[in-house]
């Protein structure tokens, strides 16, 4: 089995040196550069296997300062923020939100919370339902035919995930969205925030079958509207407009 956790970084774009998890090594100035050198050989490397997926639509989203610590923390991030903020009693609009044009990268939750990045509810079978969990919104408003999944997949190959990785995309972009056995997985209610915050990191709801998909999940992870409030509020602070791939 590949390092779905890697992969989850992956996804979003974390392959850049120096910010990636707990690696936070280098200066600002330093990391900015190599990112900039990163984007211009190879955009993917910055903007991630979701731009493969998300880009043949214009005007999508992609997570900005979220990116810097990769996939896996800023899921765990996120996720953490908002659900901190919920149990504080603050509302969105009042709550503290990540700036995506900070030059800090997103907070990690502490160690002994259960969205740590050593929490064992963060498994690597977890992190691979995350993966499938972003997939499957990215398939919300069915844009993606098989024409389509032959470029995303051509795009990905030029990642080099690895044999095994761009196998299980390929699968998971052909097969139907399985939805009871994504919500199955999220045992916990710090794992079911994650999963709905990876969703949500993936796509707005731009149209009516994202918004439809978000709610259902929303619904079908049983969590609170006012908590979904909150982490709806908080991925839209961490992520800033960008260009189709």
């Amino acid at each position: 089995m590949f390092d779905a956790k890697k992969l989850l970084d992956q996804f979003l774009g974390s392959q850049v040196p120096g910010r990636s998890g707990s690696d936070k090594s280098g200066s600002a100035s330093g990391w900015a550069g190599q990112v900039t050198d990163i984007a211009r050989n190879n955009p993917l490397k910055t903007a991630g296997i979701a731009a493969a997926i998300l880009g043949t639509k214009t005007g999508r989203k992609l997570a900005g300062n979220a990116v810097t610590i990769g996939g896996i923390a800023a899921v765990a991030g996120l996720g953490y923020l908002a659900y901190k903020n919920y149990k504080s009693g603050q509302s969105p609009q009042t709550a503290p939100q990540p700036q995506p044009t900070s030059a800090e990268p997103i907070a990690l939750p502490p160690p002994d919370s259960a969205f740590s990045l050593q929490s064992p509810q963060l498994s690597n079978d977890f992190a691979l339902t995350l993966v499938r969990a972003m997939i499957a919104a990215a398939k919300a408003d069915g844009h993606i035919d098989q024409a389509e999944r032959a470029n995303i997949m051509e795009k990905i190959h030029a990642v080099d995930l690895g044999a095994e990785a761009e196998a299980f995309i390929a699968e998971e972009l052909a097969n139907p969205v399985d939805i009871d056995d994504l919500v199955a997985a999220a045992r916990t209610e710090e794992q079911k925030v994650e999963l709905y915050t990876a969703t949500r990191l993936t796509i707005d709801p731009d149209t009516r079958a994202e918004r439809g998909y978000l709610d259902m999940l929303a619904g079908r992870l049983n969590l609170p509207d006012a908590l979904i409030d909150h982490i709806d509020a908080t991925v839209s602070s961490a992520k800033v407009a960008s260009p189709a791939v």
